[in-house]
């Protein structure tokens, strides 16, 4: 970086030996790297002399648009996250003064100009008591290149925390704005650059589909389906759309059989017709786990009509339903812009929505709704000011942890007209994420890039893009690098079936954290085939649970602790019926090792044996103990007596009469498996109960 004094212009020393550096280009680079010397940013307006006009409702150019880091800077370029005068090309001077966390001996003040950088005129510091301290003064200036003003108080610093900022907006034809300023003790020149990761490769191979995808039209929009098989994406300017060829309309293609997620071959993209697709304009805008359930942009009406909002279709044997509306409550709370992008997240539970309402923050703002037991959705609440700027955010897509979030932004500092991010959900809020990452240059054009989506494996992401397409917008397909990767998880799929006769059985599936003893998600079921699938996060334990009425509850255990990879998981699950000779395993009844002591969670299971009984008065069982062959003979049979007599106690003090309870001990003398692993020999110790009479 060139570093020199201002040569050209008249400039006056008010406080001591006063220089300038200047770079001859902005700094494009990470933002920690780029801040080349601690810095302060303002973080609070003590006044400003006026303001330009935004939305009503919105934050746009106003004085605290000046406060923290560059939100545009290193770009150059007019932007609503920078506070602008009411009034450019005035003859009046402009003012800001701003406070600071804390008073600081002031070594070096720096002023981020994202428009005609050269209007600031003067520049005074305040100290703690109020008075101001001109450090700064120019007359007849010339524009920058360098959109940093850097004002260094080399031989005399002052302590203070708060600085005046004067423009003249006549000194430079067109609008001013200014982005940030900061204070720093470090006579280091200080810059900021674009938040992306230090370990974001210099190259990344942005793959074309190809022409069995993308047309000369616009294909924009993709979403992956979980398992990564199959691209649904929105297709304009096409002859084949039902409506008109202006009109948008949902096309998908599926990968060939026999072709690999690493290279696949995308089949020709085929429209997915009525009544998804009418005359107007349709978008699929996210897929749930089991990919046969698809949420719309809009709301379907009775005449045939669209209206703003959210619909929701199934696809089943005879094709997708038609769409029903996903009501979300207080969705009047609009501003007459009436856009929308959204995301549900895998548990079906949540939607992170794009939209502009009475209470962003900019054009569009990100938000979320939570589902209630009634199946409507919660009013939508702002994701908060680290995410949400006084420029747009739109195009929201959670990745399968339920917890990386990627979104577009013009923001954020980046490299075109709208740049994707991604950032994390730092607890079980949704209010509390971290400083979103710029994914980069390799990434992220000149152009607006963004509807970033990822299948369930995180191994690559489908992206929209007007850089290098054969059309218009195309979609484009890159493998992800580490740094910005969701965490793994796992698709756990298979068959509720009935145990004796191997057929589906329509039912209710949901997982629960082993350790935290609570429900973690519903899984999306298909009633016509009996399959279900979900998605958790590794690195846990989880149970998964199938229910129906008239069978007894069915629980496996999916231990995902040691995974630290995507997994494919198949586990089909039997419900047995409740009927007179049905033998079940408690599998959820655990005991500490060589003892009789239930282990914390084996309450849950006999809670539900005991509801079952309760139920059914008459019902008689018998309750086995096993254990595996480690061991004497006779210290295994004691043990599991201890056992089956612990659990008849407990259902016992459930208020089950005890002679309605027969106990049987075997000991190691029934192995359902061999005991020759400690995985086999966890099968064989185990608690059954055979419903006797009913």
């Amino acid at each position: 970086m060139k570093v020199w004094s201002i040569l050209t212009g008249l400039l006056i020393a008010v406080a001591g030996h006063i220089s300038l550096a200047q770079s001859s280009e902005p700094q494009r680079q990470n933002e920690g790297a780029a801040d080349r010397s601690p810095v302060q940013w303002a973080s609070r307006v003590i006044g400003v002399s006026s303001e330009k006009k935004g939305d009503a409702s919105g934050e746009q150019f106003k004085a605290s648009q000046a406060l923290g880091r560059p939100s545009k800077l290193p770009q150059m370029g007019e932007s609503p996250t920078a506070w602008a005068p009411q009034t450019p090309d005035g003859t009046a001077e402009e003012w800001i003064q701003v406070a600071f966390e804390k008073a600081i001996p002031i070594q070096q003040v720096v002023i981020g100009e994202n428009v005609n950088p050269g209007a600031v005129v003067r520049v005074s510091i305040i100290d703690s008591k109020g008075k101001e301290h001109p450090v700064y003064k120019i007359v007849n200036t010339l524009p920058r290149t360098d959109p940093f003003l850097r004002v260094m108080l080399k031989d005399s610093a002052v302590t203070g925390n708060q600085v005046k900022v004067v423009i003249n907006g006549a000194v430079l034809r067109g609008p001013n704005q200014i982005d940030a300023i900061g204070i720093s003790e470090d006579l280091k020149p200080v810059s900021a650059g674009i938040n992306v990761s230090k370990d974001t490769p210099k190259e990344i191979v942005k793959e074309n589909l190809g022409k069995t995808v993308n047309s000369p039209g616009q294909e924009v929009a993709p979403v992956i389906a979980p398992d990564g098989r199959t691209l649904y994406f929105t297709r304009n300017f096409n002859k084949a759309n039902i409506g008109s060829a202006d009109r948008q309309d949902v096309w998908y293609s599926t990968i060939e059989p026999g072709s690999g997620s690493a290279s696949p071959t995308w089949g020709e993209a085929v429209n997915i017709g009525a009544p998804i697709n009418n005359a107007g304009d349709n978008a699929i805008s996210s897929m749930a786990p089991d990919g046969r359930t698809a949420y719309l942009i809009n709301i379907y009406r009775p005449d045939g009509g669209l209206s703003f909002g959210i619909s929701r279709s199934v696809r089943t044997r005879t094709g997708w339903s038609q769409p029903v509306e996903c009501r979300i409550a207080n969705n009047y709370n609009l501003h007459e812009k009436n856009q929308l992008e959204f995301c549900v997240s895998p548990d079906g539970r949540t939607i992170i929505l794009a939209v502009q309402r009475k209470d962003t923050r900019g054009n569009r703002d990100l938000y979320v709704a939570q589902q209630q037991a009634d199946k409507t959705w919660s009013e939508p609440v702002s994701l908060g000011p680290v995410i949400n700027t006084a420029d747009f955010e739109s195009s929201p897509f959670l990745a399968a942890d339920s917890r990386t979030l990627y979104f577009t932004s013009g923001g954020h500092p980046g490299y075109g007209n709208g740049d994707i991010f991604v950032t994390r959900r730092l607890d079980d809020s949704w209010t509390n994420w971290s400083e979103p990452e710029n994914l980069g240059s390799a990434i992220n054009t000149p152009e607006w890039d963004g509807y970033f989506t990822i299948p369930a494996s995180g191994d690559f992401a489908y992206l929209s893009s007007r850089s290098g397409s054969v059309g218009e917008d195309d979609i484009f397909r890159l493998k992800l690098y580490p740094a910005i990767k969701p965490d793994p998880v796992a698709i756990v799929s298979g068959q509720v079936l009935d145990a004796q006769s191997k057929k589906p059985v329509a039912s209710e599936v949901v997982s629960g954290l082993i350790d935290e003893n609570k429900e973690f998600a519903k899984a999306d079921y298909d009633p016509e085939t009996g399959e279900y699938k979900i998605i958790l996060p590794t690195q846990k334990i989880y149970s998964l649970k199938a229910t129906k009425e008239g069978y007894y509850p069915t629980t496996e255990t999916i231990d995902l602790s040691k995974d630290k990879r995507f997994r494919d998981i198949k586990r089909n699950l039997y419900l047995v019926k409740i009927e007179a000779g049905q033998k079940i395993t408690l599998r959820e009844v655990l005991f500490e090792q060589s003892k009789f002591n239930m282990l914390p969670g084996s309450d849950v299971e006999l809670d539900r044996m005991a509801d079952m009984m309760t139920k059914h008065p008459s019902m008689e069982v018998l309750i086995e103990g096993h254990t595996d062959n480690q061991g004497d003979w006779a210290p295994n049979m004691k043990l599991s007596e201890d056992r089956v007599r612990v659990v008849k106690e407990y259902l016992m003090g459930k208020g089950i009469d005890a002679s309605r309870i027969q106990t049987k001990a075997w000991g190691p003398s029934k192995p359902i498996a061999s005991n020759e692993t400690e995985e086999k020999r966890k099968l064989n110790r185990r608690v059954e109960f055979t419903i006797v009479k009913l």
